[in-house]
């Protein structure tokens, strides 16, 4: 499936901005070869009579720029440039530099006009106002097919961002697997998994429970959510290794690594940091206020995920099994309608109230800080206790800390492909224009369920991308607040998901699985289960 879905990613990309360059194109929308007027003071009093270059502040009137462009700028426009003049052709040329603060519509321009943040044109002159200052106009120079120009920066933008994370990996692979490699030789991997047997052995029936494999996936699900993710990756890399090793069609994803993934792709983290972190920089009064909200959102990721996976492992249902299928989902329905009706009665009857009382004591913030010190003393907490216990087994401590550094490195560089695919796919996607396209045509399900229209982005981005879900919220708590209801919500749903075509890609790389199964779908539905869920105690909390 996975091969549909980076292939539909290339096709969207691809089509959106072939389209939108055609209606661009259609309509003018940059104004190619029109002039734009404007009044312009130099630095010096000009002189027609010789070549020079002056610097120069040019004073575009809101009015001019919003009719030229269609745009809505809220106030006048003064750029500083330069204006290069050539008497015996009477041309005069300007260069000016855009920024953040620049109209949107020629950031977009520059991007693709050579430098990013360059633009150049020519300059008309109308009137003298005195000897350094004129009215005239601009004619920028040509755009055209500006979204393909982007699609292809992006393509190659993209590929060097994912060589970059794998060669970036590369030290925390050697670091995390050398210390793992100490570990199982010593028997502490081994002694671990047997303590979790009970709950391992239920979401992983076809790993044995002294498996290596157990205690890779026990250590990559802890790291996750004490938010260790420079631990947590080596772990689950390391894990699919282990995993692999059972598995009797190579290539294939087996139930093991699709359970292992959906766990992965729910993202349950106790204290989403990263989240806490940009609130905080944007200013908010409590910027843990989305630690619970986030443990909801995971809450029901995790669930929905982990009962997809479960589901989609069955079929295709081979003749004759229908009937025992039928008879131990009824079995595990009714086990779980006894534990909802279980918590209902405890809310209602009074218990959870008495519950409470007793736990009172832990306060989020208190919470927060425990969480924070695990988070703290964790990783020199891990090298220590592995590599100590090695020691005390005799095991050659040093010898083998080299060994599975050296399988880092490897697995580091093997996964180089697959990031540079799924990235640069994913990054034509966005260039393109297709997120907009999706966002338009799922708004009318987002304004039913009753989630923000500028949450959608989030929402869409997410699963897709780290950096561009961290950028988009960054931007919605800039516009919005941190903490309004859009602020919140956004900062949950980062909390609440995992970047999962990320996940696929690294983590299956690592073993050279093609075929997926059901790992993307129930990854999928693990995301929207968490939006939803995000989307539900955000609005019961703060709406």
């Amino acid at each position: 499936m996975l091969n549909y879905v980076w292939l539909g990613l290339l096709v969207l990309g691809i089509g959106a901005a072939v389209s939108t360059d055609i209606i661009h194109k259609s309509q003018n929308k940059f104004r190619n070869n029109q002039p734009l007027p404007v009044l312009i003071e130099f630095s010096a009093p000009f002189d027609k009579s010789a070549d020079k270059t002056y610097d120069v502040k040019i004073l575009i009137k809101q009015s001019n720029f919003n009719s030229f462009y269609a745009e809505d700028v809220s106030e006048d426009i003064l750029i500083d440039g330069k204006l290069a003049y050539n008497h015996k052709e009477q041309k005069t040329s300007l260069f000016f530099k855009t920024n953040s603060n620049s109209p949107k519509i020629w950031q977009n321009m520059a991007a693709v006009t050579g430098e990013k943040d360059d633009l150049t044109g020519t300059v008309r002159f109308t009137e003298f106002i005195s000897p350094s200052i004129t009215s005239g106009s601009i004619i920028l120079e040509e755009v055209s097919f500006i979204k393909l120009k982007q699609v292809t920066n992006s393509a190659l933008d993209y590929a060097s961002i994912a060589v970059n994370i794998a060669l970036g990996l590369i030290g925390i692979m050697a670091l995390w697997l050398g210390v793992m490699k100490v570990a199982e030789d010593a028997g502490l991997i081994t002694i671990i998994a047997k303590a979790l047997k009970p709950i391992t052995t239920r979401l992983f029936p076809d790993v044995p429970a002294d498996h290596p494999a157990m205690g890779s996936m026990i250590m990559n699900i802890s790291a996750n959510m004490l938010g260790l993710g420079n631990a947590a990756t080596p772990f689950g890399l390391k894990a699919m290794e282990e995993l692999d090793q059972l598995n009797p069609k190579k290539g294939t994803a087996t139930n093991a690594m699709c359970t292992f993934l959906a766990i992965n792709t729910a993202g349950m983290t106790l204290i989403p940091a990263t989240a806490i972190a940009i609130r905080a920089s944007a200013g908010s009064s409590d910027p843990a206020i989305i630690i619970g909200t986030s443990l909801f959102g995971a809450f029901c990721a995790t669930v929905a995920g982990l009962t997809a996976v479960k589901i989609l492992e069955k079929f295709p249902i081979r003749k004759g099994e229908l009937g025992t299928r039928f008879r131990k989902s009824l079995k595990a329905f009714t086990i779980l309608l006894a534990l909802i009706a279980l918590a209902v009665l405890i809310i209602f009857s009074g218990l959870g109230s008495l519950v409470g009382s007793v736990f009172s004591f832990v306060t989020p913030d208190l919470f927060k800080r425990i969480i924070q010190i695990f988070s703290t003393v964790a990783i020199p907490l891990l090298i220590i206790l592995f590599i100590g216990y090695g020691a005390i087994k005799k095991v050659k401590v040093y010898e083998q800390f080299v060994e599975g550094a050296k399988e880092g490195f490897q697995i580091a560089v093997r996964i180089i492909p697959y990031l540079v695919a799924m990235l640069m796919a994913i990054g034509i996607f966005r260039a393109g224009g297709a997120m907009e396209w999706l966002i338009y045509i799922l708004r009318p399900m987002t304004d039913f369920i009753g989630m923000p229209a500028e949450a959608l982005p989030m929402a869409l981005m997410r699963p897709l991308s780290g950096s561009g879900s961290l950028g988009i919220m960054a931007e919605i708590m800039a516009v919005h607040g941190p903490d309004s209801f859009i602020g919140i919500l956004v900062s949950t749903f980062f909390g609440s998901t995992e970047t999962t075509f990320y996940v696929l890609a690294v983590y299956f790389g690592a073993v050279n699985v093609k075929n997926t199964r059901h790992a993307l779908p129930a990854g999928l539905i693990a995301d929207v289960s968490g939006i939803l869920g995000a989307v539900f105690i955000v609005k019961l909390l703060f709406g």
